[in-house]
């Protein structure tokens, strides 16, 4: 039986989900587990005394179709990212204008690549999430700066920020798919990556539209702007609020936290949220109100683990989503309708990963529903 008629089956299955978990055709159980807005186009960075200002474009406008502003270095000291550009250039085919269906052709070899033997559960797609999500989490609606516009983790310091430790393992995947399509801009596809790892993973469909154009270093963000897990709830709303999102919004992306499971090398936590870190549900809110919390006694960061098998974690600024008034009242709205949190989810994630993108660069007035592999026909790949 494939992994996607199980995932499929988990989605229409009785009302326990972590009885209809354990029907996953998964690795094993382990006990550690883990884990709108818009930006001016990028200004051309210096180059060196004798070079020449630079563009990097991948722009998109659409009537009917879209078209890609792909500009070169007329110096030859160009930044990685211009490089990387020129290459990708010399690759696309003269006049070649992507369509919907030449995406799905890159969806679908994403989700080709999600199921594995050798990485966590069995699965990429949570990293892929966690790939797209701090690749757009950066944006800051004063300054109009971060997002998911430039793809910006590509380059140092902000690949090696500690909220992106282990991301490498994302990038590198993408990588390889990016060799198949190298006419996908990197901001592109990763936040393709994370709606194909969402859908593939059970959960709703993500609205998503390309348009993004690969920037240069000197876009990078400084680190601070994402979240971290061992503060309280005036932290989570100074994150958010500075990417424009609200107390509910907060709460609903919180709920990707269904998926994955931290790492002690990486991010100093150790564990699972849920006990089926690779199907997206409602059990990280409905296990936040069932399960009784308490605080972990080891030699890592404050956590907590569920007092009944010690086996699945929280992260404070989890646990602050019961605890806060504001939030606890979405918390258990999302524990109560797995219904509720996809349509709050998918409309809040969607948006997530369009920060940063100015609305003339999308190729399509409103974004696209990207059918998951089980609902399409046979698309032939070139």
């Amino acid at each position: 039986m494939s992994l996607n008629v199980l995932r499929a089956s988990i989605r229409t299955g009785g009302a326990n989900p972590l009885r209809r978990a354990s029907q996953l055709h998964r690795s094993a159980f382990r006990s550690n587990f883990n884990r709108n807005f818009s930006t001016p186009p990028p200004p051309a960075p210096e180059a060196a005394k004798s070079a020449t200002g630079l563009y990097l474009g991948f722009g998109a406008v659409a009537a009917g179709g879209l078209a890609y502003y792909l500009l070169a270095t007329d110096g030859g000291k160009a930044t990685a990212s211009t490089a990387k550009s020129g290459v990708q250039a010399v690759k696309v085919k003269a006049n070649f204008v992507p369509t919907k269906e030449d995406y799905i052709k890159v969806y679908n070899r994403i989700a080709d690549i999600l199921d594995v033997d050798d990485y966590d559960d069995g699965s990429y797609g949570p990293v892929l999430v966690r790939l797209a999500w701090h690749a757009s989490g950066t944006y800051d609606k004063d300054s109009k700066t971060g997002g998911s516009n430039y793809a910006t983790m590509r380059f140092h310091p902000e690949s090696q920020h500690g909220a992106n430790a282990g991301l490498n393992v994302a990038r590198d995947v993408m990588e390889k798919v990016k060799q198949e399509f190298p006419w996908i801009s990197y901001g592109d596809l990763w936040t393709l990556g994370g709606v194909a790892a969402i859908q593939e993973m059970a959960g709703p469909h993500i609205p998503w539209r390309p348009g993004r154009i690969d920037g240069f270093a000197a876009q990078a963000t400084p680190d601070g702007r994402l979240p971290d897990a061992t503060q309280g709830a005036d932290h989570l709303r100074h994150i958010f609020y500075r990417m424009g999102f609200n107390d509910q919004e907060i709460v609903a992306l919180s709920g990707a936290h269904a998926l994955g499971r931290c790492h002690s090398s990486r991010s100093g936590f150790e564990g699972p949220w849920t006990f089926a870190p690779t199907t997206l549900t409602n059990d990280f809110f409905k296990l936040l109100f069932e399960e009784t919390w308490v605080w972990k006694k080891w030699s890592g960061p404050k956590q907590l683990e569920d007092k009944k098998t010690r086996s699945l974690m929280m992260l404070p600024t989890d646990y602050v989503l019961v605890q806060d008034k504001s939030f606890k009242k979405w918390a258990k709205a999302y524990a109560d309708s797995q219904d509720l949190f996809f349509k709050d989810f998918s409309d809040v994630l969607s948006r997530l990963f369009e920060l940063g993108v100015p609305t003339e660069q999308f190729v399509s007035p409103e974004p696209w529903t990207m059918p998951k592999v089980e609902e399409q026909q046979p698309v032939k790949n070139d």
